[in-house]
Formats: C-alpha cells, sequence, structure tokens
C-alpha cells in the first residue's frame, strides 16, 4: 500500500530564450500551473530557465544579474496563488562581488532556498569559469517527510556534491540541466547518474533544457532513475514536455516511456530545432536556399520545411553553363513535392559581365579555380540581395567535410546567416536524406545516386579535388572529432598520401571557417567553440 505521503514531482522540460526575462518567466509560470492543476508538490525546471542557457557575455554586466533578480521576485509573487507548491528555477545570482549558476525553490510567494553550483564545467563548449565562483554548500529541503537536495548539471558528473546531498539526508536529488545535445549523449548521461547520483543511494530528476541557441541544441530527453540505477520515467527528445511523477518514500513510480530515437533521427531532429529556433527566436520571417540539384541543398531544403513550413521558405535555382539538365529537372521535382516557392536565376550574363571586367587584368593567365569562385560568389550575392530586400535568412548547404577540407567559396556558398549542416559530414547527409525519405518520398532518387559535382566546370565532380567521403570522413572523424594523430591513422590503414593532404587542408583553412556562419552542433567536436585552432600557425604534425 502506497504512503499517504506521496510526493508529486513535475519535470517542466521547457525552451527558455536567452535574455528573454518576461517570456521565460511566463514559461515557467505556466508550466507550474498546468503542474499544480495535476497535483503536483514541486515542479523542477532547466539550469538558468529563467534566462536561458548559456548567456555567455551578458553575465559580465551587473545589469543582467539586476533585472534576472527583479524577474525571480516577480515570478515568485505571481505563483503565490499556487499554495505550497515549490518551484526550482535556475538563474544568475551576484553576492559579494561573486556571481554564481544558481537555482531557488520558490513557494507560497517566497524564495525558501538557493542552491549554488559547484562544478563548473570549462572544456568543449563550456566557459563557466569565465563567468561563476563554485560553491559548495548542500541545499535541502522536506516535502511530505522526504528529503530532496539540488545539484545542478555538473556537480552531478563528479561524486562530492551528490555524496554532500545523501549526508544531509537527502532521498531525492533534483538536478537542473543545460546538457548539449551530441550524437548518442543520452547515453553517456545515463551512465554517469548511475555511477555518482544512484551509487549514492539517491534517486534523482534530470531536468533537461530543450531548445537551441545559436550553435547549441538542446535535446530536452529528461528523465528519472531510481537509487537502484533504473530508469523509471523517460520524457521525450527534441519536444517540450512536463510530466508528473510520484515517489513514494523517495522512490519513483514507473510510468511509459517514450522510446528512445535513432541516431539518424536524432541528428534530424535536432537540425530541425536549430533551424526553427534560430530562425524564429531571432525574428526572420522566412529562409531562403540556393539550390542546386545537389544532395547538400536538398538536405538543407527538407531540413528548413521541416522546420517551419513550405510558406515560409524560398528555393532559388541560379545556372551556369555548366548546370547540368538534370539539376535543372532534379530540383524543379523537389520542390513541387515541397511546395515551396521555386525561382531561377541564370547567372550566364552575370558570369560573363565579371570575366569581360577583369579580362584586362587575367591577360595571359590560364582559368583556374577563379572562374569558378566567381559563379559561387554571383550566387551567394543574388542570394544576399534577396534576404536583404525580404528580411529572410539565407541559409548556408556546406556540410562538415567541405568545411574542414576549404571545398567551399569565401562570399561564394559560405555567403549567409546560418549554416545548417556545417556539423554533418557528407556519408552522414545521406544517411539523413534516406531517413527523411523514410518518412515521406521528398528527395529525388537521382540527386542520391549520382556523383557529387560543384558543376562549377566541364565535367567536374567532387572527387577531382578530394579524397573519396568515405575516406576523407574516416580520418576527419579521427584526426578532428577525436583528436588522434597522424601515427595512429596510418596504423588505422589509411594511405600517407591521403592523411597528409587532408590533414594539410584543414589546417591552410582554418581562416575560411573563422568567417563561416555559426550553424547546429551534432557532434562531441563541432568548428566552432569546440575548435579553437589558431590561423596563424607554423606547427606540423
Amino acid at each position: 500500500m502506497k504512503s499517504q505521503r506521496a510526493v508529486h514531482v513535475a519535470i517542466a522540460q521547457i525552451n527558455s530564450t536567452v535574455g528573454d526575462l518576461a517570456g521565460n518567466s511566463e514559461r515557467i509560470a505556466r508550466a507550474a500551473r498546468q503542474a499544480a492543476a495535476l497535483g503536483a508538490d514541486i515542479v523542477l525546471t532547466p539550469e538558468l530557465s529563467l534566462v536561458g542557457y548559456p548567456p555567455e557575455d551578458l553575465l559580465l554586466r551587473r545589469s543582467f544579474y539586476a533585472k534576472s533578480g527583479q524577474a525571480l521576485e516577480a515570478l515568485a509573487a505571481s505563483l503565490a496563488e499556487l499554495k505550497d507548491l515549490h518551484v526550482i528555477v535556475g538563474h544568475p545570482l551576484q553576492e559579494d562581488e561573486l556571481s554564481y549558476n544558481a537555482a531557488s525553490v520558490l513557494c507560497n510567494g517566497q524564495l525558501i532556498a538557493t542552491y549554488r553550483k559547484h562544478a563548473l564545467p570549462n572544456y568543449t563548449v563550456f566557459d563557466e569559469k569565465r563567468y561563476f565562483s563554485a560553491a559548495d554548500e548542500v541545499c535541502t529541503f522536506t516535502v511530505k517527510d522526504t528529503c530532496f537536495a539540488i545539484n545542478i548539471c555538473e556537480d552531478t558528473w563528479f561524486p562530492e556534491m551528490p555524496a554532500k546531498a545523501r549526508a544531509a539526508g537527502a532521498q531525492v536529488l533534483l538536478v537542473p540541466n543545460a546538457s548539449p545535445y551530441h550524437m548518442n549523449k543520452q547515453h553517456l548521461r545515463l551512465d554517469v547518474m548511475r555511477e555518482q547520483v544512484s551509487a549514492q543511494g539517491l534517486a534523482l530528476v534530470y531536468a533537461n533544457l530543450v531548445g537551441a541557441q545559436d550553435e547549441l541544441v538542446f535535446d530536452g530527453a529528461s528523465f528519472v532513475m531510481n537509487a537502484a540505477g533504473t530508469v523509471c520515467v523517460q520524457l521525450p527528445s527534441f519536444d517540450e514536455s512536463l510530466v508528473v511523477v510520484e515517489f513514494d518514500a523517495g522512490q519513483p513510480q514507473p510510468q511509459p516511456m517514450h522510446e528512445a530515437l535513432s541516431t539518424d533521427a536524432q541528428v534530424y531532429c535536432a537540425l530541425v530545432m536549430g533551424v526553427r529556433d534560430y530562425v524564429g527566436k531571432n525574428g526572420f520571417p522566412g529562409a531562403i536556399i540556393g539550390l542546386s540539384g545537389g544532395v547538400d541543398s536538398a538536405l538543407t531544403l527538407a531540413i528548413a520545411v521541416d522546420a517551419l513550413g513550405a510558406d515560409k521558405v524560398r528555393a532559388v535555382m541560379m545556372p551556369s553553363p555548366y548546370t547540368a539538365e538534370i539539376s535543372w529537372i532534379d530540383s524543379r521535382d523537389m520542390v513541387s513535392r515541397l511546395g515551396v516557392r521555386y525561382d531561377e536565376i541564370p547567372i550566364a550574363a552575370c558570369f560573363d559581365a565579371f570575366n569581360a571586367s577583369l579580362s584586362p587584368m587575367f591577360a595571359g593567365l590560364p582559368e583556374d579555380t577563379t572562374e569558378e569562385n566567381l559563379q559561387a560568389r554571383i550566387r551567394g550575392t543574388l542570394l544576399m540581395a534577396l534576404s536583404n530586400k525580404t528580411g529572410a535568412i539565407v541559409l548556408t548547404t556546406g556540410n562538415k567535410s567541405e568545411m574542414a577540407t576549404g571545398y567551399c567559396t569565401l562570399y561564394g556558398d559560405m555567403a549567409g546567416g546560418y549554416a545548417v549542416i556545417k556539423d554533418i559530414a557528407k556519408t552522414l547527409v545521406y544517411r539523413l536524406c534516406r531517413y527523411r525519405n523514410s518518412i515521406s518520398n521528398i528527395i529525388p532518387e537521382r540527386i542520391l545516386t549520382r556523383a557529387p559535382s560543384a558543376e562549377l566546370r566541364p565535367n567536374q565532380t567532387d572527387q577531382d579535388s578530394l579524397p573519396p567521403y568515405e575516406v576523407l570522413d574516416g580520418i576527419l572523424r579521427m584526426y578532428m572529432e577525436e583528436a588522434q594523430g597522424v601515427a595512429e591513422l596510418l596504423a588505422a590503414g589509411y594511405r600517407k598520401e591521403d592523411v597528409e593532404r587532408v590533414v594539410r587542408l584543414i589546417k591552410i583553412n582554418e581562416y575560411k571557417r573563422r568567417q563561416a556562419p555559426v550553424g547546429p552542433r551534432v557532434t562531441h567536436r563541432a568548428f566552432g567553440r569546440d575548435w579553437r585552432y589558431p590561423i596563424t600557425s607554423k606547427f606540423k604534425e
């Protein structure tokens, strides 16, 4: 027989926006009211839920702390009507010239307890030591004879703070998180929680942020784990959600769980969320994509339509004298399947005009990549003109394999506001297209089977300039994502000439990548926040 003192804990998996104090407060309040109507005693929101994550250098401004504090007080007052409901809200806190990543318990209009984060991550995409001081005080509170403690995100990746919570009498650990997504991240989270929290004899409630912030995507996938390390409750990935969980004598009662997504489904959903939130939160009315008839622009177009709706997406085909007829046919086929606005702007006349203007300076010099890049830059100029005129953002279509090796044109195909697939290797591009077509057949089969080509000169293919993508992506994964060296690559069986070529291309194209638009991170190491190599460097491996 269950105890009459059972406690009901709601996980509010919400999508906060950085700096939107009013909007985030309303989201939290709405979740609290919904949870109260469902009989909840406690509502747990994600890390820094009041201000969004990561606020970055907003945390260096005193006014940000002042306004956050005012918003927290106003939120507490607005929730006073929800009698005895304990709402845990993440927020920045400034005290005695020190700044903290904090979570406070709001109840009956008052702030009754505050926890300050102890473990400050300072690796990969995290820079919390730049902004926050570490604390080590335990924070517990009791509801219906069950003792709860709070740890924030990274605190649970080490044993110290969970052990302190247990020693203070806690039975359940409440863990607000802003844990960014990368492929198969959830398996890592579960393993660490079992090792560091369940091992202390604590049940835990893990509330993760959902949504996208610039390069980062947060997948939600919040969960509840009992003291034996068994997952009892699993929330969905990439969707806002609220679930109320019953705790009886400190142990969670199981519920039906959302099934885990396949890796390809995870990545596709992450890209869709990245586009939706970047476009929506920044107020763009829609998106423009340069369509080529190739696989990269096809995937980008599919993602954009799934994120924004066909009515907010515009595809533009800009054929040159080297554009194959099948590229026209396949592009027209795909846009008809999706129902987006489609325009064709031939660039031959512009190309001829540029060549005529430059011919006196180029006299006696052979044609080379200069003329190829002119075509890409004409297309970039046209897309940006349409963007300026309509306000819609240009979504670029370059993939990670191209960004790594510089197989892209500055102020050409790199021109735009958001790089949707910049962290997607070419081999994964094909997998994601196949995944999307398994839902509904929107990408013409020939786009997936023809040899990839930039179509900037007669009979061109990507493999004229690069190793086969299976080889290139394997080297890229080991060297760039896993930080393995040339010796390990050679030991893995890659040819010396391929390894040296790819490593050299990665190095010399750093200056290009620094000028690329941001895009969603889906691997554990992406070009951008994770990758901080110098542009000017004489080091050779």
